[in-house]
């Protein structure tokens, strides 16, 4: 990736400007802010690396799915649908996600050179698939592949 985040991200800020897409503006607004905030957290004249621009973003992701299942317990299909289309704006900055089947197959991979056979063993597992998905894939789904796996 030669072009930052942080870059495409303010040229389609200007585009939905331009366009005068309220929704997509809000939640590229609130990204671009994410992004400055964790770089200010950074030292002086320090830039945030493509890794850390992406785990920002995926927490963004993360924050917003969390909403989606409090608003759905109360029937707020609403915000349900504000929620997930924020989802969908975040994800075009995100790298493709791996499909389950790729992930197990990280997860075979890494049960086999790690010679884990019981459940006590998962953390070998996923400390072994977490570098290689990193990204591509969330926690949550590895885990339970492994746990799965692992019975």
């Amino acid at each position: 990736m030669t072009e930052s985040i942080q870059g495409k991200l303010q040229a389609d800020l200007v585009v939905a400007m331009k366009a005068k897409d309220a929704d997509t503006l809000s939640t590229l607004r609130m990204l671009k802010s994410a992004l400055l905030e964790a770089k200010t957290a950074k030292p002086k004249d320090a830039t945030l690396s493509a890794d850390e621009e992406i785990e920002i973003l995926q927490r963004y992701v993360k924050k917003r799915r969390e909403t989606i299942t409090e608003m759905e317990k109360l029937a707020r299909a609403d915000l349900v649908a504000k929620e997930q289309a924020e989802i969908e704006v975040t994800m075009r900055y995100l790298p493709q996600p791996l499909s389950e089947a790729e992930v197990r197959a990280f997860v075979v991979e890494a049960i086999a050179a790690t010679g884990a056979t019981t459940p006590k063993e998962m953390g070998k597992v996923i400390s072994a698939v977490m570098p290689k998905v990193k990204g591509k894939a969330e926690g949550s789904l590895v885990s339970r592949l492994v746990k799965e796996l692992l019975v």
